[in-house]
């Protein structure tokens, strides 16, 4: 098993603040069931860091599969989305518009543009 996998350094963490609960919330994108409050941020990432770490052992010691670590997997840049008619329909005539094509644009949109 690659070593990098167990290492919690290499997973991704997200500190929000929660109006619900009042205090920082942290979470693990790769173990969504995990969370962890703290008055401070930077209490609250320490905290889901160590309960990721925690997590990581358990799994190991029970010969349960780790997930791997979203920064250490390989994308190959390609992925589908299913759309309807209608919508392809748009995108094409907003593409062809302003003269780039359908890929560029839903780039740009993905990334917010």
């Amino acid at each position: 098993m690659e070593t990098n996998k167990l290492n919690p350094d290499f997973y991704t963490y997200r500190v929000t603040w929660s109006q619900e609960d009042e205090e920082f919330v942290a979470t693990c994108a790769e173990f969504p069931s995990l969370s962890w409050l703290e008055p401070s941020q930077e209490a609250a990432l320490t905290g889901i860091r160590s309960l990721a770490a925690e997590v990581i052992r358990d799994l190991v010691e029970s010969g349960e599969p780790v997930p791997e670590p979203l920064s250490l997997k390989a994308y190959s840049g390609n992925f589908m989305v299913r759309s309807t008619p209608f919508i392809h329909r748009k995108l094409a005539t907003e593409a062809a518009e302003a003269g780039v094509s359908l890929n560029r644009l839903v780039n740009s949109k993905l990334m917010g543009g």
